[in-house]
């Protein structure tokens, strides 16, 4: 799958998986929605019901600065099955000009943000490498 593909693939699912490791190496996977902004990967922090607003995620990120996203599809016909990986340095944002494109692009995929924007932080995934495979080729 080339890399144009992957961005097309990447953009097409309502969620996607967050993977973050903490400092002792322990990772964590979480289901996340998101969007894109300039190939980079973006997701809130939002409204809906959590244990607490200081997330394992969070934590990790700021410890690491490490992230990656996974996006897969699967059906019964195999020969449909694919997956986009991105990796890279991530970062928390709370606020600022990145900070508002990422909320604003949120809004824009997800018509439940439009009633209820996120209010963040927000963790911005910069894509280093973009890994695909497709059983179509």
């Amino acid at each position: 799958m080339d890399s144009a593909e992957a961005l097309v693939k990447l953009t097409s699912k309502p969620t996607g998986h967050l993977a973050t490791v903490d400092r002792n190496g322990l990772p964590h996977v979480v289901v996340v929605t998101y969007a894109v902004v300039g190939g980079n990967v973006v997701t809130a922090v939002d409204q809906k019901p959590k244990s607490t607003r200081t997330l394992k995620r969070l934590r990790n990120v700021e410890a690491t600065r490490k992230a990656s996203f996974l996006v897969d599809h699967y059906e019964e016909d195999w020969s449909q099955l694919w997956w986009v990986r991105v990796d890279g340095p991530a970062s928390i944002i709370r606020d600022g000009a990145t900070f508002e494109d990422a909320l604003d692009a949120l809004v824009e995929k997800y018509p439940q943000y439009r009633q209820n924007r996120p209010q963040g932080p927000v963790i911005y995934l910069s894509q280093s490498r973009v890994t695909g495979w497709s059983a179509a080729g």
